[in-house]
């Protein structure tokens, strides 16, 4: 490969090297392929490694780039086209879900939570793990917060945990009848376990969807789903729902 020097622009130096690299991630490379280090490419467009890192840095969180551990910065495939909402409203773990089911506990939730969901400060809820993919990846993590007067007939289920427990308390969820859903979004970052279950480094940039699943003028569930920002964008349609879409399909040489 060549030398290509930059010319002199008003815009931020890493701004502009970021836009001659997505100039090259679509003409030289192909996608889950390994970029060069970042002394050589550093050395290829004639800038500082910290300007490099910048534009590497802004080209991770736009979905261009993946930092994988043990393997190198590599260039990631389209977003992926996620659905976390809909004009009908729907409990958890229906025909139509796409989460798979991780295990489910009996423990007291975070004190944050316990206001919304109308517990006291000490008293057990059920929490469902799950988890989302697509295309091989995992875009997506939750858990999913159910009081045990939202399915008081559980003691009946020889299913004690796991995955198992966990979808029979969804069934037992789906028994009652879901006036609304209320959803929030806000941007976050990834800790320990949301990066290991998401497959990125803590710190990551993720989006936290939180959705309030009501019946009987209540609180039945609460959900905290984590979506990996590099891979997710959401649009809110008039309905008030929900979506991820994918971005501009790019073709890789």
């Amino acid at each position: 490969m060549g030398t290509t020097q930059l010319e002199s622009v008003p815009e931020p130096k890493y701004w502009h090297l970021k836009t001659v690299l997505t100039e090259a991630l679509d003409s030289e490379f192909s996608v889950g392929e390994i970029l060069p280090n970042e002394r050589d490419l550093a050395a290829r467009f004639g800038v500082a490694r910290a300007t490099l890192r910048q534009a590497l840095e802004q080209l991770e969180l736009e979905g261009r780039l993946q930092r994988r551990r043990g393997v190198g910065t590599t260039v990631a495939p389209p977003r992926m086209g996620v659905s976390v909402g809909s004009e009908q409203h729907a409990w958890p773990g229906g025909p139509d879900d796409a989460w798979h089911a991780v295990d489910c506990r009996l423990e007291v939730p975070p004190a944050a939570l316990a206001e919304p969901l109308v517990t006291g400060g000490d008293e057990a809820v059920h929490i469902v793990r799950r988890s989302r993919v697509s295309r091989g990846q995992p875009v997506a993590s939750e858990l999913l917060y159910i009081p045990a007067a939202s399915v008081p007939d559980l003691s009946g289920i020889d299913a004690p945990s796991g995955a198992a427990r966990a979808r029979a308390v969804l069934r037992e969820l789906q028994r009652l009848e879901l006036e609304r859903q209320e959803n929030a979004v806000e941007l976050g970052s990834a800790g320990a376990d949301e990066a290991k279950e998401l497959d990125r480094l803590p710190g990551a940039p993720v989006l936290v969807v939180t959705t309030r699943y009501i019946a009987r003028g209540r609180t039945a569930a609460l959900s905290a789903a984590t979506y990996r920002a590099d891979t997710c964008r959401l649009t809110f349609g008039d309905s008030g729902g929900v979506e991820i879409h994918h971005g501009p399909e790019r073709q890789a040489s």
